[in-house]
């Protein structure tokens, strides 16, 4: 299964739920729970805008994602988080693209 991100795609997802770029508590939620919001921006910060990122499998997603995080954490010399199981499956289910 492929895998995508896009300031556009983010938009048109937290639109089919009825939730506003500002609405962490509802982001968190759809984002798989505790950090949820915070790893929709970290997709935004990991994505251009204009551009679409694409990965073939749930896999280089992930490590995608958590290179980015590394990197900035490292960045502002602090510890990298990392996105738990249902953070995961919130974003796979999310990010993936239809056949």
């Amino acid at each position: 299964m492929h895998y995508s991100v896009s300031h556009h795609k983010l938009n048109l997802v937290l639109a089919a739920h009825g939730l506003s770029s500002g609405d962490a508590g509802g982001i968190d939620k759809l984002f798989g729970g505790a950090d949820g919001y915070y790893w929709f921006g970290t997709l935004r910060d990991l994505c251009p805008k204009g551009a679409t990122i694409t990965w073939e499998n749930q896999y280089e997603m992930v490590k995608a994602i958590q290179a980015h995080e590394n990197a900035t954490a490292e960045e502002d010399e602090m510890k990298p988080q990392v996105p738990s199981a249902a953070n995961i499956a919130a974003l796979s289910k999310l990010l993936c693209d239809p056949i």
